[in-house]
């Protein structure tokens, strides 16, 4: 029958083409499998570290040098520039030895064995950058201690504060200062004009004395304290005025690292050009921001203060603990960084004859 053997057919070649199609999918005999490669890293030999006798003597380069520490489980790698001698934050509350000359009248700062200043290792960092600067010094610290405490607490760390060598308890307020970021400056009595009327204060330094006098008076007041980066007058009208009288003062600042801050009260001030002369960093004051104890009035100059550092590109004010002043100027400073103002220690507005 035609019908079934075309049937049968159909069947037959169904089956071959099942077949086929099960073969074709099939690796052929003739193919080489394909090898699984394993790769094992050698692991190189380390030798231990030579011990101390082993280790081959090489002189010690002077100056900077790399120092390869290896990591601590669980210890961050830390990278430091090797020429920034800034005191660690940590560690601001306690003075370097290396800066400190055991005095008669106390650890006098000095500059160390290796050339480092008081201005540099107790210097508050800043960031560098270009724009509008302005520093704040507040003096009168350690006269009042509610008045020094509330300075300390409300003020904030770029603040600049100066202390008066009459205070009392200044080491232990210089630590707080200084544990809350805060750079320092010491307040130094000298000779105003109708002295003795008008008296600064004890160690007050004279046009009338002689050289050795005067710097036994500032070693008085230098004595008192440490980690300040330099020091301010306190009045000082007629002394500033005589350059017989400023010129050792300057020389002796120059000799101990330190810095001098001109507060502005005098025209006829010589500070600027006597510490040129002798290699002293030096900052003139700008303003001061309180002459009238109204806090809307020491807006008003700190406003002006911020009009001076946009068109010059720093300016530098100074006032005293007083809590109007404190509370006005804790509230600029806040509005003022809002607006692209950067306030900065005094030190980072100090000519520097020495980073020239």
């Amino acid at each position: 029958m035609p019908g079934a053997r075309e049937a049968a057919t159909l069947a037959v070649a169904a089956t071959i083409l099942a077949v086929s199609t099960v073969i074709a999918m099939q690796d052929p005999p003739w193919r080489t499998p394909a090898e699984t490669v394993v790769v094992t890293p050698e692991v190189a030999a380390v030798a231990p570290p030579p011990t101390a006798a082993q280790a081959p003597s090489q002189p010690r380069a002077e100056g900077p040098a790399i120092i390869k520490v290896p990591p601590q489980p669980d210890q961050p790698i830390v990278l430091r520039d090797p020429t920034s001698v800034a005191q660690d934050t940590r560690t601001a509350h306690m003075p370097d030895r290396a800066l400190i000359e055991e005095s008669a009248h106390g650890p006098l700062p000095v500059r160390a064995a290796d050339g480092r200043r008081p201005v540099d290792v107790y210097a508050r960092p800043w960031s560098g950058a270009r724009g509008a600067k302005v520093a704040i010094v507040i003096g009168g610290m350690g006269v009042s201690q509610t008045g020094t405490q509330s300075a300390i607490t409300k003020l904030p760390p770029e603040v600049t504060l100066a202390f008066a060598p009459q205070g009392n308890s200044l080491d232990r307020w210089m630590q707080d200062a200084r544990r809350r970021g805060h750079e320092l400056v010491l307040q130094i009595p000298l000779e105003p004009f109708d002295y003795p009327n008008v008296d600064p204060g004890r160690n007050t330094l004279t046009v009338e004395a002689d050289a050795d006098e005067n710097l036994d008076a500032l070693h008085a007041s230098l004595g008192r304290m440490t980690n300040y980066v330099g020091v301010v007058n306190y009045m000082g009208a007629r002394f500033l005025a005589e350059p017989a009288a400023v010129s050792p003062l300057m020389g002796e600042l120059s000799r101990r690292g330190l810095l001098f801050l001109d507060d502005g009260s005098t025209a006829r001030s010589l500070a600027g050009e006597q510490a040129l002369a002798n290699r002293v960093p030096f900052a003139a004051a700008d303003a001061a921001i309180d002459a009238q104890r109204d806090r809307p009035a020491i807006l008003k100059k700190l406003d002006e203060l911020e009009r001076t550092a946009r068109a010059r590109g720093h300016a530098l004010g100074i006032g005293f603990a007083f809590d109007t002043t404190v509370d006005a100027v804790a509230q600029w400073a806040a509005e003022a960084r809002r607006r692209g103002i950067e306030i900065v220690p005094v030190s980072a507005l100090a000519a520097d004859p020495e980073r020239r």
